[in-house]
Parts: structure tokens; sequence; C-alpha cells
């Protein structure tokens, strides 16, 4: 394919500062400048050798499906369930702005400027490949138990396919449920005991409770039908004591997984080219569902006493005390990084699928705004129905569920059973739930995949092998989560793979972008890509470097620390859903999950100091400089794109072409792609 570039001679030629730069010499006239009017043939490749995204809305969808998820349905709810209501979102919207956007926008202006997975494109720092690898390894392990989520939402939405839903209704074996547990009157003179937990039996008999004030005070507490469902029949968690108490595979269950796993893989098979057209109903038929709970929801007696929670708190809530509680802005901060998937790569191999000119900072700006939204109305449909449950159980809005995944495993489940119809809502309810799964999986794996591909380019002709390989070794690993104790396993990677260590990967990232990479050149990317006149969703504003300069040399990075040293100093093991903390060698297992994601940013710069000091020195440049400076061939993918680098000195136009005095790093051209060498590139 021809790089859109007239090369008149090649030929070497000094810089001011005496830099050999190799490079075509062009005509103004087939310099690719950015032209905000031009139309866009998305029928054809811009780079043919690593693809783009084949349609106009294809990349936005798949980012948007990439941050709107899961969490945004039950990991929202949850911290506001926990942290005062609806007052919880002043701190997530600050930390949008502060943290969320600034991260978000970066990530995908350095995926596109670059066309370079979350680990090759650390060529703009060699030193710090370690980060890239780190992302990697949070965006497996994410994978893992992301995919156990959507094999209940599968175990789910079959189990829909009844006439009856199965937890409309309490077994008589579920002694807890709402419905074997009624309010009675225990009349001893008919040989009924009235025992000190509040209960009453007769004949041995449990008939119900006589005083709920008392049950209560004995942890007797009702429990829906749903939970019962959720812990007795689909995962089994009721009968697990923890995480050394796994129990035997459940072969349902596994099924399910193994079935999320092939869907996985078949959507994935060509890459973006078919999972950029699936996300088209992926990434938009879960708002359809949502309106339409939500429309039910509201008509349930009760709904408004959970409405009411949600924007207000529980009665005699201080506003104040909730805003000045560093713990509220850690949690904020740690679902802005959960909901947007920022620092996991996922965002950088999207955007390096783009076209050069793709205007990402408008992108950035909408999918953030819009995945906030999302949770925020997703808030609504679940605190309608939270209020229903809590007037039927006869408690708190805040004491229904004990939280996390139950929120959307046992309060949802609990409202399609109140629909009419409810096979038909249970079934596309639980639908919605994989769909949504599924746009986050294909982002996470694209990652890993997109990375061993451009690390490994002769595997590129095996992709679909690769892909195979990687399903196959992450449904092994997640088999562990379809035992009894499933729950707890899922728990305790959600707790420590995905915590604190993206806080580190994030702080790595914008420190060596802003401070070693540098700020102005990376200002002076973005402007090449979309203009340097491109504020948001306009092309007529001036771009807003001031509010970037302050949020990434500045505000973002401080926001950062601060959260990671507030969680290093208030931590606390996860714990099991009824309080009892983790076992002391299962901490030590989440621990080691932890040091396993991060030590490669460690590990990596000291490893590549002693190669280069023992086995690979240059005497053109010191160590310093190979570890810490841009590789020669970082930058921009097409020849075309790269004539526009003229604000670096020495930047090598052409680094794939083979001119006299070029070392042999720099023939071998980028790991990223085939190391072919050609006068006129595809690349």
């Amino acid at each position: 394919m021809s790089s859109g570039v007239e090369p008149i001679a090649y030929k070497t030629k000094e810089d001011t500062n005496g830099q050999t730069n190799y490079g075509f010499e062009s005509s103004a006239a087939s310099i690719d400048k950015y032209d905000p009017e031009e139309p866009v043939n998305y029928s054809v490749d811009e780079n043919e050798e690593r693809g783009n995204w084949s349609g106009r809305f294809d990349f936005f969808l798949s980012t948007l499906g990439l941050a709107v998820g899961l969490g945004n349905v039950w990991r929202f709810p949850y911290l506001c369930y926990q942290n005062g209501g609806g007052v919880f979102f002043i701190p997530y919207t600050i930390m949008l702005f502060l943290v969320g956007i600034p991260i978000f926008f970066l990530e995908l202006s350095v995926g596109q400027f670059s066309s370079s997975s979350a680990l090759t494109v650390w060529r703009l720092s060699p030193a710090f490949m370690g980060v890239g690898i780190a992302m990697c390894f949070v965006s497996a392990l994410v994978a893992i138990y992301y995919n156990m989520i959507i094999g209940w939402s599968i175990y789910y939405m079959f189990s829909s396919f009844t006439s009856e839903l199965p937890w409309t209704n309490c077994d008589k074996s579920w002694t807890l449920c709402l419905d074997n547990l009624p309010d009675v009157y225990c009349n001893e003179t008919l040989n009924e005991i009235r025992y000190d937990n509040g209960t009453c039996y007769s004949n041995n008999t449990l008939r119900g409770i006589w005083n709920d004030t008392i049950a209560k005070n004995n942890s007797i507490k009702r429990t829906s039908a749903s939970e019962e469902y959720f812990n007795k029949i689909a995962t089994g968690n009721y009968y697990s004591d923890g995480i050394g108490d796994l129990g035997p595979i459940r072969w349902q269950m596994a099924l399910c997984l193994l079935g999320a796993w092939v869907i996985v893989f078949f959507c994935l098979i060509k890459s973006i080219k078919s999972s950029g057209k699936v996300v088209y109903f992926t990434a938009l038929f879960p708002y359809a569902v949502l309106i339409i709970l939500l429309i039910r929801g509201v008509l349930l007696d009760g709904h408004l006493d959970g409405v009411k929670f949600y924007l207000t708190g529980a009665p005699g809530v201080d506003y104040m005390e909730i805003l000045g509680d560093a713990k509220v802005w850690r949690d904020a901060a740690s679902q802005i990084f959960f909901s947007l998937s920022a620092s996991w790569g996922g965002l950088i191999v999207l955007s390096s699928y783009n076209r050069f000119h793709n205007n990402c900072l408008r992108d950035a700006f909408i999918i953030s705004v819009a995945n906030c939204l999302t949770s925020f109305f997703a808030g609504f449909v679940i605190f309608s129905f939270l209020g229903f449950m809590a007037k039927e159980l006869g408690t708190d809005v805040d004491k229904v569920v004990d939280g996390g995944v139950g929120l959307a495993f046992i309060v949802y489940p609990r409202a399609v059973a109140l629909m009419p119809a409810s096979p038909l809502w249970s079934f596309l309810f639980f639908f919605m739930l994989i769909t949504l799964g599924l746009d986050s999986e294909f982002g996470l794996m694209e990652t890993i995949l997109t990375s061993i591909l451009d690390l490994f380019p002769k595997l590129r002709p095996k992709k679909t092998w690769v892909l195979l390989s990687l399903c196959t070794v992450m449904f092994l690993l997640g088999l562990t989560m379809t035992t009894n104790g499933g729950v707890h396993m899922l728990g305790l990677l959600d707790s420590y793979s995905s915590g604190f260590t993206v806080l580190i990967i994030a702080l790595f990232e914008i420190i060596v972008i802003m401070f070693v990479y540098g700020f102005r050149r990376f200002l002076s990317d973005i402007g090449i890509m979309v203009g340097s006149g491109t504020c948001c969703m306009t092309g007529n504003w001036p771009f807003p470097w001031p509010y970037w300069c302050v949020m990434w040399l500045g505000i973002t990075p401080c926001m950062c620390c601060f959260i990671l040293i507030f969680q290093f100093v208030e931590f606390k093991h996860m714990e099991y859903s009824k309080g009892n903390p983790l076992e002391p060698w299962a901490q030590s297992l989440g621990l080691l999950v932890a040091i396993f994601v991060i030590i490669p940013i460690a590990i990596f710069p000291i490893g590549m100091f002693f190669y280069y000091l023992l086995f690979d020195q240059d005497d053109e440049r010191t160590i310093w400089e190979r570890m810490f400076t841009p590789h020669k061939d970082y930058g921009p993918a097409l020849v075309k794109h790269r004539q526009l680098v003229d604000y670096v000195p020495g930047f090598i136009v052409d680094p794939w072409s083979n001119p006299e005095g070029m070392t042999d790093m720099e023939r071998k051209g980028p790991p990223s792609y085939d190391n072919a060498v050609q006068s006129d590139t595809k690349y």
C-alpha cells in the first residue's frame, strides 16, 4: 500500500544539535495534516498491516462498552449503598474530572498516536515497559473473574426458561426465607414455645418470629427467595465456609463458564472486525432493559423509600461528615478507575486501531460523561427495588442485602420476578447482563491478545490459535470459581488484582509520560492528531492546554498519590459477606496476587540496565539514554504521519527502511509489526 508520500530523495541530514536524521524529504502537499472536514473512507484500512475500525462508531461503542459494564449495575449502587446514598455522586463526579477524564484522554491519545498495544507503547520510555506488563496482568486477572460473572448470568438466563421463576417463592427447606418466617403470635397455651432469640416453635417446628427486634439482635435475619436461590442453588455459597473450603466443582456452573469463553472466542476470532460490529447491539441493548426496569420499579409500593435513600442517604445523615471522610473519596476514585477501565491497558489497545486523525478528545469526554450518567441512572433502577424489598422484609433500605454482586443477582432477580410475564423479563435482564459483561470482556481480551501479537509478530498468522489458547488457559484458571466457595475466590481476585495495584500503574503511567517522555512533546503529539484548535465537541474552541497542564502535571498525579497513601494507611484485608475476616493464608494469597501484578514495574528497568551493561553496549548512546528516551521507531505508524513530527530534533521519519549508517536495532523495525524493509513502507 502506498504511504501517501512522494519520496523525492532519501538522504542523511544534520539537525541543529548535530544529530543524524534519516528520513524522506517530501513536498508539503504530501503531508497528511489534520482536516476536520475531510471525509473518512471506513471501507479501506488506513493501516493495512494492523487494521483499523471499519465503521464510524465501532471505536466509540467498543470503548463505551468497555467503560459501561457490570460495575455500573452493581458496583456503583453498592458504593452509594455504603457511603450515604446519592451524596456519593458528588465526590464521584469530582474525581471524574480530576482523575478519570485526564487519564482516559491520556490513554486514548498515546494509543492512537503510536498505534501500539499496552506493551509496545512503552517504547516511548523503554525502561517502563514493566508498566505495560502490569496492565496486561490486571486485564488477565479481571478477565478471568469477569467471565465467571457472565457465566452466572448465563445460568440465570437458562433458569428463566420456565413458567414460574425458581426464585419467586421460598422453598420449604429455606428456613430463613421470608415466606417461611412470618410474624406470628406465639400461644404458649397451645404448646408453642417462645425462644429467647425471638423465634417461635411448635412441636419442634419453626413457626415464625414472635419478636422481630429480639430476632434482629440475635442476628436472625429474614432473607428473600432470590437471596436463598443465589446462595444455595446457583453458586452453592451457603455450603462453603470460605476460601479454604471451596468444595467440588458445580458442573452446571462449569458449563456456563465454558459457554462464556466460547462466546468470547467466536466474537473475537476476527479481532476488531468482528467485535466492532457486535458492540452495536451489546452496547445499546442494556439501556432499553434498564429503562423498562425503572418503569416497573417506580410502580412498586415502597419505591420512594429507596429513591429517597439513594438521593438523600439514611435519615439523619450528616452530608458534610460524609464528604469529609477520606474513605468516601478513595471509593469514588477507585470506582472511576474500575468503571472507566483506566490504566488496565484496554483503552490504549482499542484506540490503537483508530485512524490517526480521529478526534479522541471528543470521544474521551463523551464516553467518560456517558459512563458516569449511566451509573447514576442505574442507581435509580436498583434503589427503587431496594425500597420495595425493604418494605416487604420489614427492614431499612441499607439492610436489605450485604452488597457486592448480590445487588445484581439478588435484587434484580427479585425485581423481574414481580413483573408480568416474569420469565420473559428475566431472560431479557440476564441477557442484558451478558451483553454488558461481554463488552468489557472484549476489551480485556483484546488488551492481552494484541499485546502478545505486537510483541511476537510472527504469531499474527496464527492469531486464532493464540486466542484459543488464551481462552482455554483462562477457562481452566477460572474453574476454582465454579465451586461452592467460588464467590469467595471471585471476591479475592476483585479486591487484590484491581484495587491499589491500578492506582500504582496509573501513577507511573502519568509520571512517565508527563515528566520522562515530556508534557510539551505529548501535547504536540495530540496537536498533530486532532488539531491545536480542537476542544471537546467542536473545532472552533481553543485547545484547553491550561486544563491539561494543571491536571496532568499536578492535580491528577497528586490525587493518585493521596488515594494510594490513604489505601495503604487504612488498608484492610477483604472480609466475607458476614463480616468475618479472611484466613491469614488467604490474606497472603491476595497480597501475592497484588505483588504479581506490580512487580514487573520494578524488575524490568533493573533487568534492562544489567542487560545493556553486560551484553548490549552502544557506543553512540549511554545506557540511561537507551532506557529513558523514546526508541527511534516510536511515533506514528505511517510515514505520512511521521512527517508531521517536526517538533522533535533528529526524529527519524522512516526508521524501517535500510539507509546506510542505521544500527541493527533500527533496521529490525518495531516489534509490533513484521520486519519487512520497504522503501515505500506500508507502515
